[in-house]
């Protein structure tokens, strides 16, 4: 073991950062565990473990919640939205990578603010804009909603992997007389699928827990999971409580799974890499 290593865990503050940080996961070891023991017990009051356990709360949850629809939903507002962030933000990276213009870091900044600030603070205006135009409600207000972040998110994921590919391989193919279209696919598509990847899938991912624009705008026929997940908890004294946390459960893994695939396509070193031109001789 390295020596400063051990010299760092051996000071106080070291043994109280890593006692901070054994608790806060053994805290949220602690409300998972209860959640999931809950979906399978039959009654839980005063005693550590239900009195006994069944699984018909999943198949209560999934016909009373009509979970089947929520995800279909789920699953088509993270694919249009994928796909559409894709189509506009790729082009628009290459440009902010490969063109020098006045404002273009006020360009950087404003692609910056959608992702930095809290979704609510421009969630109401931009729902009261869609309303206003028929949107909201829908499933394209939802889609729209969710571009908002997710465009500037894969042009700020796409642009150090563009930067990563040497100018000189597209400046040879147009010297052998290919075409803006022809060296956009053909020739940078094929390098930049790593990084096509792994923006869209972190998308996936956002779009999927995204609950602040999708609640604000989302109608009766177009909630998402997240959303279905928060009126459940809502009507929690209307309807049983174990089904709720088997809908809670259901969330869960579903975003675990996507989790698990977005680090098993994503390299996170990829994302801040830039790889530096030699000065010529």
């Amino acid at each position: 073991m390295n020596p400063k290593v051990r010299s760092v865990r051996a000071t106080p503050l070291g043994w109280v950062i890593w006692g901070a940080v054994v608790f806060f996961f053994v805290n949220l070891a602690g409300v998972v565990f209860s959640v999931l023991v809950s979906s399978f017990g039959t009654k839980w009051f005063d005693t550590w473990l239900p009195s006994g356990f069944t699984t018909h709360w999943y198949g209560d949850a999934w016909r009373e919640f009509t979970l089947f629809h929520v995800i279909v939903v789920t699953l088509l507002v993270s694919g249009l939205v994928v796909v559409l962030s894709v189509l506009v933000g790729a082009p628009a990276a290459y440009v902010l990578a490969r063109k020098n213009f006045p404002g273009k870091r006020l360009v950087y900044l404003t692609f910056l603010l959608p992702i930095l600030m809290p979704p609510i603070t421009y969630g109401i205006p931009l729902a009261t804009v869609l309303y206003k135009f028929g949107f909201a409600g829908h499933l394209s207000g939802v889609v729209l909603a969710n571009l908002v972040p997710s465009v500037p998110f894969v042009i700020l994921t796409m642009t150090p992997f563009i930067e990563q590919v040497d100018p000189r391989i597209e400046d040879a193919a147009r010297m052998l007389g290919a075409g803006t279209r022809s060296v956009f696919l053909k020739i940078l598509a094929p390098l930049l699928v790593p990084g096509l990847l792994a923006s869209g899938i972190l998308v996936l991912v956002r779009t999927v827990g995204m609950f602040e624009l999708t609640f604000l705008t989302a109608g009766p026929d177009s909630q998402t999971l997240v959303v279905a997940l928060y009126y459940s908890m809502s009507a929690a004294g209307i309807r049983a409580q174990q089904s709720v946390d088997a809908m809670a459960v259901m969330y869960t893994a579903m975003m675990l799974v996507l989790l698990v695939v977005a680090l098993r396509f994503v390299n996170p070193t990829q994302l801040v890499a830039r790889v530096k031109e030699e000065p010529s001789e």
